[in-house]
């Protein structure tokens, strides 16, 4: 030591060790021990699950990372599994989904979000009136129905409103299966529809979808709220997916969306979505794309013989066309 202070070594330097002193390992625990449970709602990163009959709430386990956990999965657990309050429980694995809903925020967006998993039925609410219908969110819940191998079923609305006839002209050719309610307490048959099913309900804002839930299962008490006077938009009563149990099913609620993208669905499956037109586009010419200006498209010849609906044509040629538009844009 010289002039009060010494020759620092090794000994001296402290390095705090990245990432933790306990070695890291591939290998993930098993929990043979674990049990099945499904979700029935999500929020802030804290599941609730159905266990054995008994309302868990658990949290994602580490060692799942990233991936996303929704409405609908079948998972499995560990902890404490009392439902007591306070209790924590601890999703450890994401059993393989039957099928997935997406969507995208507008047909660009890369981001897929998924809104339910193993559902087998999409329930497409629409309004007949006070919101009035919008036909084309229906055709995009037909494609992304297709795309994720549900049964659609159209429901509408407010019957007592308004006539269903002219929407329902629409989708004639299609044989899609429809229920017609109103606000007096008429479900048209949904009951019975979605009995033994497990089906997603998705809709514009203020179609009436939380009413209709209310009015299946008494004890949802989802909240009901208006369409507003002056932009005839519904206020966003339910703000997350919830699963209700019902009649040996599941009715999974969705927050009311104001646009269903479809980035994930590929052109040929957006086509595929419309079956009264995909046999006729079988005769385009290679690489058509079927837009208003396409050369030769088979459906300017269907929609003059009268064989094509005009409006659906025009449909598929908007949602298409849409697509188009935005990718370009970006």
């Amino acid at each position: 030591m010289k002039g009060g202070r010494r020759h620092l070594d090794e000994d001296d330097v402290r390095v705090r060790a990245r990432g933790g002193s306990r070695p890291r390992t591939r290998i993930r625990p098993k929990h043979e021990d674990a049990r099945e449970g499904f979700v029935t709602a999500v929020d802030r990163g804290r599941y609730r699950c159905l266990v054995e009959g008994r309302a868990v709430v658990a949290m994602k386990a580490r060692e799942l990372g990233r991936g996303s956990i929704v409405v609908g999965d079948r998972v499995a657990l560990v902890g404490d599994l009392s439902g007591r309050p306070d209790t924590l429980a601890r999703v450890v694995r994401v059993e393989e989904r039957d099928s997935v809903l997406r969507r995208t925020a507008d047909d660009t967006d890369p981001v897929e979000r998924v809104i339910v998993a193993n559902a087998d039925q999409l329930a497409i609410v629409c309004s007949l009136a006070d919101p009035e219908p919008r036909p084309r969110f229906i055709d995009r819940c037909l494609v992304a129905a297709f795309d994720a191998g549900l049964d659609p079923l159209l429901c509408l609305t407010k019957a007592d409103l308004a006539d269903p006839g002219e929407l329902l002209r629409t989708y004639a050719g299609l044989d899609l299966p429809y229920v017609v309610t109103s606000r007096t307490g008429d479900l048209g048959g949904l009951r019975e529809r979605l009995a033994e099913r497990c089906s997603v309900l998705v809709g514009y804002s203020g179609v009436g979808k939380s009413t209709l839930v209310n009015l299946l299962v008494p004890d949802a008490d989802r909240s009901v709220g208006d369409v507003n006077p002056v932009t005839g938009r519904g206020r966003h009563t339910s703000t997350s997916a919830v699963a209700l149990p019902f009649e040996d099913g599941w009715i999974i609620d969705t927050p009311g969306l104001r646009s269903f993208g479809l980035a994930h669905v590929s052109a040929d499956d957006v086509v595929a979505g419309f079956p009264d037109l995909d046999e006729a586009v079988a005769d385009c010419p290679p690489g058509c794309t079927h837009t208003e200006d396409a050369p030769g498209c088979a459906l300017d010849a269907g929609r003059a013989e009268g064989r094509l609906d005009a409006e659906r044509v025009a449909s598929l040629r908007r949602l298409l066309g849409s697509r188009e538009d935005e990718r370009q844009s970006t």
